[in-house]
């Protein structure tokens, strides 16, 4: 096994001067190969040294410029930062550059959540939620933009879905029952309250709900 995938295991197992040492070695014997680079930067960023990270990802550019993956580290980089527009700059030349995974999509799409632009998250979270249809996070992002983007129906359909995946997910159930209210249906909306706060009795946003719910239906 050579010392790339040797290096990974080790990271994986949170023995990270051993990954040190075999991503360094591994550089060190193939100075041109961008993924000994890359696999560094992906490590210093876990550890987050951002700018150490920023440094070896461009390295990798340097050495292939089509490496996508260095871009798409180097969007995580500026994301973990909370550098919406740099990452979303590096996100988009990962996915133009071939990287077409699920979590590319997801951050780019998140990039222009965090950005308010929730029309321009969308495709990219389709994209996102077509890759990886079992995947919990993904799917409730995309439900949550299509809700943003007045796309109701759908968004009740990907809720339902997220709940099939995890039937104790709290924020689901709480924008069903949003959904429900939309749709003016008050007791559907009401279950789903209450079924947020079961599973999360400090849901602060489904017990006001629920409160004005039940004030409504009191009245």
């Amino acid at each position: 096994m050579d010392k790339l995938k040797l290096g990974i295991e080790e990271m994986q197992k949170q023995n990270y001067e051993e990954a040190v040492r075999l991503f360094t070695e591994a550089i060190e014997e193939n100075p041109d190969d961008p993924l000994g680079y890359i696999n560094f930067g992906n490590l210093l960023a876990h550890m987050n040294e951002y700018d150490r990270a920023e440094r070896f990802f461009n390295r990798a550019i340097e050495k292939d410029p089509e490496a996508a993956t260095a871009y798409f580290g180097l969007g995580n980089v500026y994301y973990d930062q909370e550098k919406y527009t740099k990452a979303q700059e590096h996100f988009l030349q990962a996915v133009q550059k071939g990287l077409d995974e699920a979590d590319a999509h997801f951050m780019l799409g998140m990039t222009f959540i965090h950005q308010e632009y929730t029309k321009l998250a969308l495709p990219y979270l389709l994209r996102a939620a077509e890759l990886s249809p079992e995947d919990v996070d993904i799917q409730f992002q995309y439900g949550l933009c299509l809700a943003q983007n007045g796309q109701i129906d759908e968004a009740e359909r990907v809720m339902n879905h997220v709940l099939q995946l995890e039937e104790e997910h709290s924020d689901a159930h709480y924008n069903l029952g949003v959904i429900g209210l939309h749709k003016e249906d008050a007791q559907t909306a009401l279950h789903h309250f209450e079924q947020a706060l079961e599973i999360n009795p400090e849901h602060m946003l489904a017990a006001h709900a629920k409160g004005q719910v039940e004030a409504a239906l009191n009245e």
